[in-house]
C-alpha cells in the first residue's frame, strides 16, 4: 500500500476554505467606502470598531454555543497577545498605506507580502521554493498590478515615505500570516485565535486612535462615535464585522492548518480581483480588461501551485504518518 505524504484531499479542503475567505474578503472595501462616503467615518475609527464588533460577536457566539473555545491554556496567552498587536499593526500601516499611496498602489505592494512569505519559508524554513510557486508568485505580482490598475506612471509617483509604508504593510501581513500557522502548528484551535487576536487589537487601535489625535482622549471620543445613533450605519459596521472579518480572517486562518503560509498569502492575491468584479456587479463600477486579465493571471498561479503541490503525494523516508502544517509527523489534532 502505497504511503501518503501529502493528504491530497486535505489540500483541496484547504484551497477552498482560502478561496472562500477571500470571496468574503473582498467585501471589505465596498462597506468601508459605504461608511467611509455616507457617514464620514474615518479608516483608524472604522478600523477599532470593526475589530470592536468581531469581538463582541464571536465572544457573545461561543460563550452561547461552545465555550470550550474560549479556554487558553496559560503558555497561549502571550502568543495570541503577540497574535493581536500584529493584526492591530497591520490594519494601521495597511489603512495609512491608502491614505498616502492611494488604493492602487497600496494593493500592488501590500500583495507582494507572498513574495515575503516565500522567502521566508525558503531561507529561513528550508522549504523549497519550487519553480511552479516562483512562477505563481510572479504572476500574482503581475496580476496585482492589473487588478489595481497600477500600471501606470502617475499611479507610482511615490516618495520615500510612502513606500516604506507601503511595503511595511506587506511585511506586517507576511508576519501575520506566518503566526497564524504557527498557531496552527501549536495546535491552538484556529478561531479562538481569532477571537483572542481580534480582542487583543481592539485594544491596542484604541490605543493607535489616541496617538494620531496626539493624546487627546476628547478628539478621539468624537471621531469614534461620529456614528452616533444611526441604526443603519451601525448595521453596515455589523455587516462588515460579521461577513468580511469573521468569515474572511476566520476562514484565512483556518486554512493556514492545510496549506503553508505562503500558498494561502498567494490565493490571497485574489482579492482585489473579486472586489473589482463585486463592485461592478452590486454598484454597477467599471471593471475593465485590464482587470479581468489581472484576475486571470492570478488565478492560473493559484492552479499552477496547486498542481505543483499536487505530485507531493509521498513521503520520502516512506513512512505513512500524516504531516502535520509544519511538516513534522506528530499526530494532527482534529
Amino acid at each position: 500500500m502505497r504511503h501518503i505524504f501529502r493528504n491530497t484531499s486535505s489540500l483541496s479542503r484547504g484551497y477552498l476554505i482560502v478561496l472562500t475567505g477571500t470571496a468574503l474578503w473582498s467585501t471589505t472595501a465596498i462597506i468601508i467606502r459605504h461608511l467611509n462616503d455616507a457617514f464620514g467615518m474615518s479608516a483608524m475609527a472604522v478600523a477599532f470598531w470593526r475589530d470592536f464588533w468581531v469581538s463582541l460577536l464571536l465572544w457573545g457566539f461561543f460563550a452561547l454555543f461552545n465555550p470550550a473555545v474560549l479556554r487558553l491554556r496559560r503558555e497561549e496567552h502571550g502568543f495570541l497577545l503577540w497574535f493581536g498587536l500584529l493584526l492591530a499593526v497591520f490594519n494601521s500601516l495597511w489603512t495609512i498605506s491608502v491614505k498616502v499611496n492611494g488604493a492602487a498602489v497600496s494593493t500592488v505592494l501590500i500583495y507582494s507580502s507572498a513574495a515575503f512569505t516565500a522567502l521566508y519559508e525558503r531561507w529561513f524554513q528550508k522549504m523549497p521554493l519550487g519553480l511552479a510557486k516562483g512562477t505563481a508568485i510572479l504572476l500574482s505580482l503581475a496580476g496585482s498590478v492589473l487588478a489595481a490598475e497600477a500600471y501606470t506612471a502617475a499611479s507610482w509617483k511615490l516618495n520615500p515615505w510612502g513606500l516604506a509604508l507601503g511595503l511595511l504593510s506587506a511585511i506586517a501581513f507576511t508576519v501575520y500570516s506566518l503566526v497564524g500557522k504557527q498557531a496552527a502548528v501549536r495546535r491552538i484551535n484556529s478561531w479562538t485565535a481569532l477571537v483572542y487576536s481580534f480582542s487583543a487589537a481592539v485594544v491596542f487601535l484604541g490605543v493607535f486612535n489616541l496617538l494620531e489625535d496626539h493624546l487627546s482622549p476628547q478628539a478621539t471620543l468624537a471621531r469614534l462615535t461620529v456614528l452616533g445613533a444611526s441604526w443603519e450605519g451601525w448595521g453596515w459596521m455589523i455587516l462588515l464585522a460579521a461577513v468580511p472579518s469573521i468569515g474572511g480572517y476566520g476562514l484565512y486562518t483556518l486554512s493556514l492548518r492545510y496549506l503553508r503560509a505562503s500558498v494561502s498569502n498567494l490565493i490571497a492575491t485574489l482579492e482585489p480581483s473579486m472586489t473589482a468584479l463585486l463592485a461592478y456587479l452590486l454598484l454597477g463600477e467599471r471593471f475593465s480588461l485590464a482587470q479581468l486579465g489581472g484576475g486571470l493571471l492570478i488565478l492560473a498561479g493559484v492552479v499552477l501551485v496547486r498542481y505543483g503541490e499536487g505530485g507531493e503525494v509521498r513521503r520520502p523516508d516512506g513512512s505513512g504518518k500524516r504531516a502535520r502544517p509544519d511538516g513534522s509527523r506528530r499526530p494532527v489534532r482534529s
